[in-house]
């Protein structure tokens, strides 16, 4: 069994902003999409063969995915194809084994994806996560999980640490669950559904459903290997029993990824273009070529490539996010160059994310002497001028990135911990210190 050998670029610790005078104007290339990733992974291992993931992810979130289903038994291996962002993997399937522990890290998609697939262990797997996560909701996936007749011990605290008895198969059938936290909860569940004796039946109860762009993805992912889901109602899902096939798949970049750099077009009132981007996704970051030209950028495609362009002053938005809740952090960012107040709906769930999004950003804004106040689901950017100060990532990607877009035009922004975007962009300060420079990709 090989070893991670891929090492990306990564800057540690306290890391100055880079500002800039200056239009950027630059093309580069984004690595793959996590949630594409993981998921794929997650197939993989419970296909009828052997099957290659070209061009993944290689970040904490990907390599903790990795680790995870090593440890249950299944076989990956690297392979080097020449792609810049580290090799491609092979998936080798084999019968879920248990008798391990799975530390999710920070990575909510391996707390919540790894959690049904070990009810088909034959032994136990007890998972955890690294302690700035262990507040990530699960109760909902582990009541689930409990009325498909899962042993579940998590000693009353229906969250991380817990351990799943394994008994090497799961019989299926209908149950409800309120996923209203966290989306995942049902990706969760329809990605290890096909290798349950009779399928699943998924009802959501709960009264909001976040990110519907990534239940769409992991069911079109399903379905390209053979997989078939039926949607008798809103909220309901029907997965038959079977075994996906094999195949080679390649990742698409990670769009939301690419968000703070397309953004950093309007705030330099420059242009920014992004290859390889795809006709069609169902990553929620395809939303962003709509929300940018609703700020006031032109957008155009070439080549399967997106380039945004500044189209001059920056105007405030009124928007439900609640589709694509991960683009907030660099949304924020944008309205506070705006020439109008911006508001975002819809997000109350990303509190509970690897912080509370909502207050860490309206905190982070008024320090730097901005005007950000909290909603009830969301919150509202009031322009004005910013000083320089310390911009706290609180463990979190999306919060450090964020730093760095307000850094280009306010000087003197210190993003505490920068290292937080291994997560899910190891290569980040590395690709936005090449836009400044107006490397081409």
């Amino acid at each position: 069994m090989s070893v991670n050998r891929y090492s990306p670029p990564l800057v540690q610790g306290s890391y100055t902003a880079p500002g800039t005078d200056d239009a950027v104007r630059a093309t580069l290339t984004i690595p793959g999409s996590k949630s594409l990733t993981n998921r794929e992974l997650i197939i993989a291992a419970i296909a009828d063969g052997p099957g290659r993931l070209i061009a993944p992810l290689h970040s904490d979130d990907s390599r903790r995915m990795v680790e995870a289903l090593r440890a249950l038994g299944v076989g990956i291996e690297e392979q080097d194809a020449g792609n810049e962002f580290g090799p491609d993997l092979v998936v080798t399937p084999a019968r879920i084994q248990g008798g391990t522990t799975v530390d999710c890290g920070q990575a909510g998609t391996v707390m919540r994806f790894i959690a049904p697939l070990a009810g088909l262990a034959a032994h136990d797997v007890h998972l955890t996560a690294h302690e700035t996560a262990l507040h990530r909701p699960m109760g909902a996936l582990i009541s689930a999980l409990r009325d498909l007749g899962v042993d579940i011990d998590d000693e009353g605290t229906w969250s991380l640490p817990f351990t799943i008895r394994g008994h090497g198969r799961i019989r299926g059938g209908r149950i409800e669950i309120d996923a209203s936290a966290s989306s995942q909860f049902v990706s969760g569940l329809l990605l290890a559904a096909p290798r349950f004796d009779v399928g699943l039946h998924l009802v959501h109860t709960g009264p909001h459903l976040p990110s519907l762009p990534h239940i769409d993805m992991t069911i079109e992912a399903l379905s390209r290997r053979g997989i078939r889901i039926e949607r008798p109602a809103t909220g309901e899902w029907l997965v038959e029993a079977g075994v996906p096939r094999a195949k080679e798949v390649a990742i698409e970049p990670d769009l939301s990824n690419a968000a703070p750099f397309l953004a950093a077009a309007l705030v330099t009132r420059g242009s920014v273009t992004i290859t390889g981007w795809p006709a069609h996704s169902t990553q929620p970051g395809a939303l962003l070529p709509e929300l940018l030209q609703a700020a006031g950028a032109h957008i155009s495609r070439h080549g399967g490539a997106l380039t945004v362009r500044s189209g001059g002053p920056i105007r405030g938005l009124d928007l439900d996010l609640s589709a694509a809740s991960e683009l907030t952090p660099t949304l924020v960012g944008l309205a506070l160059y705006a020439e109008t107040p911006t508001t975002i709906r819809g997000i109350n769930h990303i509190r509970l994310h690897e912080t509370d999004r909502i207050s860490a950003l309206v905190a982070n804004v008024n320090a730097l002497g901005g005007d950000a106040e909290e909603l009830s689901d969301g919150l509202r950017i009031n322009p004005r001028p910013l000083h320089g100060g310390t911009w706290p990532a609180h463990h979190d990607h999306r919060m450090a990135t964020t730093g760095a877009l307000v850094g280009l035009r306010t000087p003197g922004v210190e993003i505490d911990d920068i290292g937080t975007t291994a997560k899910t962009l190891p290569e980040f300060t590395m690709l936005w210190e090449r836009m400044l420079r107006g490397t081409p990709a």
